[in-house]
């Protein structure tokens, strides 16, 4: 199979480890002069036709593995592969999805569906350079264009993965959430098989109901047949510390009450509103839930970062609440609000900004 490529402005390697809560950072590899990536998605495609033995094989949705490369030097294009699973269910796929196999419809069905993924994970119908022309007109913003080029949102390919990952962000560092979802995903995730590696989904709410909160839970169901230290099946042994209840409720309430799809039909306040009401979701969190998860650009997450940062550049260093940053961010920044917060934060973090306004 040839390289499939992207004519886009992104530094891949710059948006997955900007901290961004929809998911964590892809497999990375870095490999002479190129930097690459790869990682499971979920493609919507709901049957595929193998011609060979005349047959359609029935699917929910089906797993692809992503191979992303970009040269480290040029921002302005990345290159794509992928890869069908050796085995799911009772099907040696292996065997049966090749390109000799599958129709010319088939394949560009699956490639079209490819397409569309990576353009909403990376947010490539966005303009760039229309945004920095936005920068360079704030004297205050416009140096994050350096330290930021080619920076895009990276969104959720799993709207419900990013709520959990954003509940899981609160008051931690990036390194300790992004390690947390990797452990939920090793050992609860489906696990399919690649050519490439063995890679994982990531839960359902229905799962997340019947996981052990804590190693002590999990021992108790087990009649303790071993140290305590062995019982690492649990939500806290993941990392994820007092967040735990708040996510089996999220889930509950997701479950019960709300249909993550309708979501992303609603305005932006009905929607902040709503994910507002979630066990453990504050301001903040319900933001990033609704910038990464949903790709709601208007939102303006508010931390105590952003909001030092904010307070720096605008207010002359005037002490403000979360909540005035929130607003300052949103009627300022209007459409861009999203985009200027994730500038803002990582242009502090990269220029030494940060330590300077450290209290």
């Amino acid at each position: 199979m040839t390289n499939l490529k992207f004519n886009s402005l992104i530094n891949l390697k710059l948006t997955q480890e900007s901290g961004q809560t929809s998911q964590a950072p892809w497999k990375y590899d870095s490999v002479g002069n190129t930097d690459e990536f790869n990682e499971l998605i979920y493609l919507k495609v709901p049957s595929i036709i193998n011609e060979l033995h005349d047959e359609t094989i029935n699917l929910n949705e089906l797993p692809i593995l992503l191979k992303l490369s970009q040269h480290k030097s040029n921002f302005n294009e990345f290159s794509y592969l992928y890869e069908f699973p050796k085995k799911l269910g009772n099907h040696q796929f292996s065997q049966i999805l090749d390109e000799k196999n599958l129709s010319s419809n088939e394949i560009k069905t699956i490639e079209n569906e490819i397409r569309k993924e990576l353009s909403k994970i990376y947010d490539l119908d966005f303009d760039l350079e229309k945004f920095y022309d936005f920068l360079l007109d704030d004297k205050k913003l416009a140096p994050s264009v350096d330290f930021c080029n080619g920076l895009r949102l990276f969104i959720a390919k799993n709207p419900f993965e990013c709520i959990i990952s954003s509940i899981c962000s609160a008051n931690n560092s990036i390194a300790r959430w992004t390690k947390s979802i990797d452990k939920i995903k090793h050992n609860w995730g489906e696990k399919v098989e690649f050519d490439s590696g063995i890679f994982y989904g990531f839960p359902s709410p229905n799962q997340f109901l019947d996981f052990y909160e804590t190693p002590i839970e999990e021992a108790d169901a087990d009649g303790h047949r071993y140290e305590i230290d062995c019982y690492t099946h649990n939500l806290k042994s993941c990392g994820v510390g007092y967040r735990t209840p708040y996510m089996k409720k999220a889930s509950q309430m997701i479950l019960d009450e709300m249909d993550l799809n309708d979501i992303f039909n609603m305005d932006y306040e009905e929607a902040f509103d709503l994910i507002l009401k979630m066990p453990g979701v504050g301001p903040k969190v319900a933001d990033c839930i609704l910038l990464y998860g949903f790709g709601f650009e208007e939102a303006f997450p508010s931390d105590v970062w952003i909001k030092r940062i904010v307070s720096h550049l605008y207010f002359d260093g005037e002490e403000i609440s979360a909540d005035k940053t929130r607003e300052f961010g949103i009627e300022h920044f209007g459409d861009y609000a999203g985009y200027a917060q994730l500038y803002l934060f990582h242009y502090a973090r990269k220029s030494g900004l940060m330590e300077k306004i450290k209290k």
